[in-house]
């Protein structure tokens, strides 16, 4: 009997455990046969070692991938080593069977090194550090400070390209306009554990509603993936609303079960950079917690931008909770334990 109720257990956890992306590509590290490998144990300096490979492999969405980056930048600027970020030979989610910008390097597709290097050379003839894929203990997600800036500054720059296109999009679409960006995560993060419970439906048509009844915007910058939300607020507002239009969007969690279109997987981090980029210029930021929020007050160094936090709590730190907590609360009335018509919204 006890069996029996452990498998049922065991079952169920399968069954409702959150989906976790895949890469494309296994590992690729037959080159990496010759050379010492050392693993950090510690945060001195080793006179041995020369380059330090940052590795996160299957790693998470890009801007997570990218704050894991830059923590790891600090580590070895402090202990002298020569940074490489090598998502080539150890895979990401965003990695394509093929060649993308002239890279197999899913870390290049996006951003350009200031330094150059032969990771070929690097892996059958030098030591060096591999890193682990887990988040360090004392990392920090708050890279917003001029020390995260300054370490990023020195090792790579944003593809130019990328730039280009926001700046393009800001003279396009901004001018003479009072632009409020509003990002809003919803899909998997309904159902993420230890994560801010996403608005609702109703709850983002009223904070819109009040944004440019009570505080003037004339334009609203619209960056979700989720349907749902698109749907409702283009509905609404038609042209007050401004968005990328050729966007991967849908109503569940599919972004990384499917592959729709050619290169799928990069124009999944390419599109999130220009959302980030372009938001980067609106005149006012409302927006849930996320390492996509963060990175745009990463870019926002000059902190021009007012910012409006949406607070409507946190989701559950058990899992399995986690899946149902948002959605019960959709349904059932405020004094049950609902969601109010209307949000906390805290400026910062």
């Amino acid at each position: 009997m006890y069996k029996f109720i452990s498998k049922i257990i065991s079952n169920f956890k399968e069954i409702f455990k959150p989906f976790e992306a895949k890469t494309l590509l296994p590992y690729n590290v037959n080159n990496i046969n010759g050379s010492q490998i050392f693993f950090l144990k510690n945060r001195k300096s080793n006179k041995k070692i020369k380059y330090y490979i940052i590795r996160r492999s299957p790693g998470a969405g890009l801007f997570s991938n990218l704050i894991f980056v830059l923590n790891h930048l600090i580590i070895s600027g402090n202990c002298r080593y020569i940074p490489i970020v090598d998502m080539e030979h150890f895979v990401t989610i965003y990695n394509e069977k093929n060649t993308v910008n002239n890279t197999r390097n899913a870390w290049n597709y996006y951003f350009d090194n200031k330094n150059s290097y032969n990771l070929k050379k690097i892996y059958s003839k030098e030591n060096f550090i591999l890193t682990s894929n887990k988040f360090g203990k004392n990392f920090s997600h708050k890279i917003a400070t001029k020390k995260f800036r300054n370490i990023f500054k020195k090792y790579f720059k944003i593809k130019k390209k990328y730039l280009d296109f926001a700046k393009g999009f800001e003279k396009k679409n901004f001018s003479n306009q009072k632009v409020l960006a509003l990002y809003l995560r919803g899909t998997s993060y309904k159902t993420s554990a230890n994560h801010p419970l996403p608005i609702t439906k109703e709850q983002s048509l009223n904070l819109i509603r009040y944004f440019i009844k009570k505080k003037k915007f004339t334009k609203v910058f619209l960056c979700t993936e989720d349907l749902n939300y698109f749907n409702a607020i283009t509905n609404e507002f038609g042209d007050k609303i401004i968005y990328m239009k050729n966007n991967y969007r849908s109503f569940v969690d599919n972004a990384f079960k499917n592959y729709p279109r050619k290169l799928h997987r990069f124009k999944l981090g390419e599109e999130i950079l220009l959302e980030a980029l372009i938001m980067s210029k609106c005149n006012s930021f409302l927006y849930t917690n996320s390492n996509v929020s963060e990175f745009v007050k990463f870019l926002d160094n000059k902190k021009r931008i007012n910012y409006f936090l949406i607070d409507n709590g946190f989701n559950s730190s058990n899992e399995y909770v986690a899946r149902w907590l948002w959605y019960y609360k959709n349904i059932l009335p405020k004094f049950l334990g609902g969601f109010d018509k209307v949000t906390n919204v805290k400026k910062i």
